[in-house]
This record gives structure tokens, C-alpha cells and sequence, in this order.
């Protein structure tokens, strides 16, 4: 009867990442079609000299918005400058959640499997069990 239960599992877990990764890519194909859509009603409207409408109870309307990002190769630069003209508080430094775990076990595991007192406190350490699901070879 466990193993019943154990197999039950088992294929609820796959089927449950199986339809994860389907629902992700649909995810990822709804948004380019959203974007596309997006850009052809907004040259639309521009081209109809149209700011805004309202279509079955919904406004349309136009809407510019700036976005800027550090130019390649130069983000350290742009903190610099951020900093020293007084704007440092835009400067957030973080580090990698995955990185930062593989480097504590790295350091664990090099202080016979105890965390380095200069860690203590710093970080919040916790083992967490999963199952991994693949393929089984033939």
C-alpha cells in the first residue's frame, strides 16, 4: 500500500512540472503576442493622430514611458559617477541567491562541514529536501 501511494506521488509531481513548463511557455508566447499587439495598436493610434479611446468599456490611450540602462561594460562607471554626483542612493549592490548558496557549501564543506565564524549570522543556512524528476535512460 505505501508504494501505492509513493508511485502516486510520483506521477502527480511529474505531471504537475510537465504542465509547469507548458503553462511557462504559453506564458512566454502570450506576452510576445501582447507586445506585438501592443506595438501595432500603438502605431495605429499614432498614425490616426488618436490619443485615446474607449472600446466595450475599456480606455485606450497612449502612453510614453522612459527606460534606461547602464551601456555595456560600464556599469561600474555609472555607479561612480551616480555616487559622486550625489545619487548613490540609486546604487543597489546584491548578490546572486544561487551563487551566494553554492559559496556556502563551498566554504562548509572546506571548514569540515561547519559555516566559517566570519559567516555566522550573516547568512540564514537551511537544507531543503526536493525530489528531482528526468527521464529514466533505456
Amino acid at each position: 500500500m505505501a508504494s501505492e501511494e509513493l508511485f502516486a506521488l510520483a506521477d502527480q509531481l511529474r505531471e504537475l512540472k510537465e504542465t509547469k513548463k507548458y503553462a511557462e511557455q504559453e506564458l512566454k508566447e502570450i506576452t510576445e503576442e501582447i507586445d506585438r499587439v501592443d506595438a501595432a495598436l500603438a502605431e495605429r493610434m499614432i498614425s490616426t493622430e488618436t490619443q485615446n479611446f474607449t472600446r466595450n468599456g475599456t480606455m485606450f490611450c497612449l502612453t510614453n514611458t522612459t527606460r534606461a540602462s547602464a551601456a555595456a561594460g560600464r556599469k561600474d562607471e555609472l555607479f561612480a559617477a551616480l555616487r559622486a554626483a550625489g545619487f548613490g542612493d540609486l546604487v543597489y549592490e546584491t548578490v546572486n541567491a544561487n551563487s551566494l548558496s553554492a559559496f556556502v557549501k563551498e566554504q562548509t564543506t572546506e571548514n569540515e562541514d561547519v559555516l566559517p565564524q566570519w559567516l555566522d549570522g550573516l547568512v540564514n543556512v537551511f537544507e531543503k529536501t526536493t525530489v528531482g524528476v528526468r527521464k529514466a535512460g533505456r
